[in-house]
Parts: structure tokens; C-alpha cells; sequence
């Protein structure tokens, strides 16, 4: 199956935009538009179980985009994730290193990581809400929890649409189709060599502000950013400054990447 996908803009490096585990695709509007006209050949796509990509096998996330990057021609990309879609971009990042050229990381998750007591107790309550037929209650649960102070109503009614959606299609999956875990240990994300953005909100869940600083520490070329404004999705939050954060970070790794050597250094 090829993943559900928009491809937008021209130019030499290609960006994928990898979404959270309450979005889709669509959480990306903003950047998909700011990247393209920056001269990005950008790619936002839906990962299975989630927008328009339905779940009809066992499947890893991580190697669906690989699939996609070859069905695109796309030897090597920028991977830009969001929470769940961070972690799927480390996935991908440390078992593919070759086809990634920089990350950029945004309230990322992380392979391996435990969740403390106070996530896992947040885990509970969705998980009885669900089992409970109180569909609607999860989905707003998820709003309540993951947006932060900066988000609107339009942002609240968005991630609202898409958890919705991610639930109706979810529940519906039998048990042998479920993703299967890649497996990849922390100590493997050492090896992740190439430049690394990692941002972190103020107003994040603590489990997620703890991974962001210990991938900043563990990752060998990683720029930890706080951003005193943000919850847990920043992207849709504020999503003109973070589309401009984006674009400058990945302006420059594409410039020096670019550029030639210059002799003696």
C-alpha cells in the first residue's frame, strides 16, 4: 500500500512532514504551503489508521515512508515529525540512516521511552472512556491535553475532527493488523548523525519535555529549542511562527549542505 499523500513546491531537497498520533496530514497546512514556497519539494502524508490511509495489514510505520520515498524517487529526505511522527521519524532515522539528510523534531516522541505513572494514568482514562462506548468524551480528553494555552477554537475543532476520525477508523482494525514495533533500542539513536532540531513547549505534558531534552543531550548534532508559548502541538497552535522556525532551520542545513568547500577548512 502506498500511504495517502500531497506532494507540493520544486527544488532540490524534498521535506516529509510525519503527523502526530491525534492529526493527520492536515495538521500541516500552514507549513505544507510555507515549505513549498521557501523551495522545498515538500510531502505530507497520512500514515495507516490515520486520514485517508486505511489499515488492511500488519505494517510498520517507519517502513511505510520508506516505501513512499521510493514510490516518489526520493533517495534521501528532511523528516519533520510531530509527537508520534517524531518518533517514527527516529524509527526511520536510525534503521534507514541513509535516507535521511536532517530531522526536525517537535514535541517529539522517542523509541524506548517509559511512560511515568502520570502519562500512564492519562493512558487509563482514555482507554475506559473508550471501552466504555464514550467516544466523544476521548476526543476531548485528547483536545484538553494536548493543545496549549496559544490554541484557539479553530485549532481545538481541527485536532477534535482528526482524533475523531483516527478513533473511528482505529477501533474499527483487528487485533492482527495492529503496527508492529521496530524495535529500536535508545542506545541506537546515538548513531543518528545528522543535524537535529528538537522543540520542546513550555506548556507540554513533562514526559514529552523530558524526551526533548534527553534527545537533545543523546543525539551527536541536535539544537534544543523551548518554546515559552507552546503545548504539545505548535504546529497548529501558532502556526505561522512555527512554519517560519521550520523554514529557517532547514533553509540553512540545505545551504551548507549546498555549499562548496573552501579550501583549507
Amino acid at each position: 500500500m502506498t500511504l495517502s499523500h500531497d506532494l507540493a513546491g520544486e527544488g532540490p531537497s524534498t521535506v516529509v512532514l510525519l503527523h502526530s498520533g491525534v492529526c493527520d496530514r492536515r495538521m500541516w497546512d500552514a507549513q505544507f504551503e510555507a515549505l513549498a514556497a521557501a523551495g522545498h519539494r515538500v510531502v505530507r502524508c497520512d500514515l495507516r489508521g490515520f486520514g485517508e490511509t486505511p489499515v488492511d495489514a500488519p505494517h510498520t510505520h517507519a517502513d511505510d515512508v520508506v516505501a513512499l520515498l521510493d514510490t516518489l524517487g526520493v533517495e534521501r529526505a528532511a523528516l519533520v515529525g510531530s509527537s508520534f511522527g517524531g518518533k517514527v521519524a527516529l524509527q526511520l532515522a536510525a534503521r534507514h540512516p541513509e535516507r535521511v539528510s536532517t530531522l526536525a523534531l517537535l514535541c517529539p516522541g522517542m523509541p524506548g521511552h517509559e511512560g511515568s505513572a502520570e502519562l500512564r494514568a492519562w493512558g487509563g482514562q482514555e482507554d475506559a472512556l473508550l471501552e466504555a462506548g464514550d467516544i466523544d468524551g476521548a476526543v476531548a480528553l485528547n483536545v484538553d491535553t494536548w493543545l496549549g494555552p496559544e490554541a484557539g477554537a479553530e485549532a481545538r475543532e481541527r485536532v477534535r475532527v482528526m482524533q475523531r476520525h483516527a478513533f473511528d477508523v482505529q477501533l474499527a482494525v483487528p487485533e492482527e493488523f495492529y503496527p508492529v514495533d521496530p524495535q529500536v533500542a535508545v542506545e541506537e539513536l546515538a548513531g543518528i548523525g545528522v543535524p537535529c532540531l528538537v522543540v520542546t513547549g513550555a506548556h507540554d505534558v513533562a514526559d514529552f519535555r523530558a524526551i526533548a531534552a534527553r534527545l537533545a543531550a543523546h543525539l551527536p548534532d541536535a539544537r534544543l529549542v523551548e518554546l515559552d508559548w507552546a503545548g504539545h502541538l505548535p504546529a497548529l497552535e501558532r502556526p505561522e511562527e512555527t512554519s517560519a522556525l521550520l523554514v529557517g532551520f532547514l533553509g540553512r542545513r540545505t545551504a551548507e549542505v549546498a555549499a562548496p568547500a573552501v579550501p583549507g577548512r
